[in-house]
């Protein structure tokens, strides 16, 4: 293969995760058994050093249907509604009529803070059930998947342009790059959001490597590819929100200064090797020895006689389940507050999910899956932790915790 981003045509194998069923593809009971399996390896190119996986899973596979929605965490919310917060104040708090896109919309989360500071709204999601949500509240969603031919039937300029935890999805990445730029006003701002490879690693977080997640970006590597595209960024800020976050604003090439903080950062990534493959050679010895980390928990639990449920059923947590081999022999079943996934079983490991309101019991230990919001659920169930219920967290981010 050629590099997602550059061409370049020097790859090197960094991480291999085995053969997984596509994570979000949660089944109904008669699907058990016959979900289809890819393989999820991590690539690093030698030539721009981003990593990337070397097999794409279809995009109408992953994101026409799927049962992921953005506003099911009150911290996601907090965080989009401080992000429209600082980028209207930043750059057009005194602009009389303004304009967001919104890429992969999803339920309109993000898009409903900036109406709310008077922007004229208008998302794209590639899933219909998802933006009839966003549709339903008047954001209006058009129900495509953004390219540059669609960038071209919408014949108009946005302020803002946003993608957040979708820029790392794209199969058809510069045909999307093309789009954004076309659509971009001259003084406008391009407001990217995406899981930190650095941080990734820096976490041993290898279950937020998924066949959705094509590409895994530092700095360097997302700005290769923006300069590739006739943009640049011109500044950026870390974010706590999913263990760890860029958030990114880019604009046409010299229409803006670029920031100290950018530069620093830019600098600080380089003293840490976080483009180099000794990096990702680093990262993938740890991973396997987390991996028996985690599997020595649920054993000794499990041998102590306790009951674990997983807590929540991110797409994340079934790279960790599928990789450690965790299924119903260490989990009774999976307890989310998505609607969307009542009576559906995990991809893989067959674990049964069902809805925190219909709970019988309560287990012993809660193996938390969706551990990038550890402060929202200890919140949440400071009830249940005092009551002696155990939470453990797979993965625990180094530094600030969403």
């Amino acid at each position: 293969m050629n590099c997602r981003v550059c061409d370049g045509s020097s790859l090197a194998l960094v991480l291999d995760l085995g053969v997984q069923p596509w994570g979000n593809d949660f089944l109904k009971p008669a699907d058990v058994g016959h979900e289809p399996r890819y393989p999820l390896r991590v690539m690093f190119c030698e030539t721009c050093g981003t990593a990337q996986l070397d097999y794409t899973v279809p995009k109408e596979v992953m994101f026409t249907d799927h049962t992921y929605v953005s506003g099911t965490t009150a911290t996601l919310r907090r965080h989009f509604a401080e992000t429209a917060r600082y980028v209207d104040s930043a750059f057009f708090k005194t602009q009389r009529q303004k304009s967001v896109l919104d890429i992969g919309s999803n339920d309109g989360t993000q898009l409903a803070e900036y109406r709310a500071l008077g922007y004229d709204v208008l998302g794209v999601e590639s899933c219909g059930r998802v933006a009839q949500q966003a549709n339903a509240q008047g954001l209006k969603t058009v129900v495509e998947f953004f390219d540059l031919p669609l960038a071209n039937r919408l014949g108009r300029k946005f302020d803002v342009i946003n993608a957040s935890g979708v820029f790392f999805h794209l199969e058809e990445l510069h045909s999307v790059c093309d789009g954004i730029r076309e659509c971009l006003s001259d003084d406008g701002v391009f407001v990217v959001q995406f899981l930190y490879m650095k941080n990734i690693a820096d976490n041993d977080a290898f279950d937020q490597i998924y066949h959705e997640h094509l590409l895994y970006y530092n700095l360097a590597t997302v700005e290769v590819l923006l300069n590739r595209h006739g943009m640049w960024a011109f500044d950026a800020y870390w974010s706590t929100i999913h263990g760890g976050s860029i958030i990114l604003l880019a604009t046409h090439q010299g229409r803006r200064t670029v920031s100290d903080r950018l530069c620093t950062m830019r600098g600080e990534e380089l003293v840490a090797g976080a483009n180099t493959k000794a990096f990702y050679d680093d990262f993938a010895n740890r991973t396997a020895r987390n991996r028996e980390r985690i599997l020595e928990f649920v054993s000794s639990a499990k041998k102590g006689g306790k009951t674990i449920f997983g807590l929540g059923a991110p797409v994340k947590g079934n790279t960790l389940l599928n990789y450690c081999g965790i299924g119903t022999q260490y989990l009774d079943c999976l307890v989310e507050r998505n609607p969307m996934r009542a009576g559906l079983y995990s991809p893989g490991m067959h674990i049964p999910i069902v809805l925190e309101h219909e709970l019988q019991r309560l287990p012993d230990t809660y193996f938390v899956l969706a551990w990038n919001f550890k402060r929202e659920i200890l919140e949440r169930y400071s009830d249940l932790v005092r009551r002696g219920v155990e939470f453990f967290f797979p993965v625990n981010p180094k530094g600030s915790m969403a």
